[in-house]
């Protein structure tokens, strides 16, 4: 399955910014990483499907700011980033697999977001 990330950019620090990450097939499990500046790769967000019913988890440096959302009907999942900070700024990776956990087997090309004043 591949995996196609947008959204990412400029934006101000307490601003707020949308991620997409379209699947050309059907994933169990997606989620967003991403890797700052000088720093190793980190797990954000996850949102894993069972039935109807999405379950999601956070890291916690970026729960009550960051939503996961997953719109089955197009295979498309989605990263709404508010009250960005600086610390924020990294390249953003979208991952899914069909084992029920991350990382999966695929990922997305990075997507720049950088918040800065």
């Amino acid at each position: 399955v591949q995996l196609q990330a947008s959204g990412g950019g400029l934006v101000q620090p307490g601003g707020s910014l949308r991620l997409s990450c379209k699947a050309s097939g059907t994933l169990n499990v997606m989620g967003w990483y991403r890797q700052a500046p000088g720093k190793e790769r980190e797990w954000v967000a996850t949102i894993r499907s069972s039935g109807h019913v999405g379950f999601t988890n956070y890291q916690n440096s970026v729960k009550g700011r960051f939503t996961i959302s997953k719109d089955s009907t197009k295979n498309t999942v989605y990263l709404d980033m508010n009250s960005l900070k600086t610390e924020d700024t990294a390249v953003y990776y979208c991952n899914g697999g069909t084992m029920g956990k991350l990382p999966g087997d695929s990922w997305g090309q990075g997507t720049l977001v950088t918040v800065s004043s």
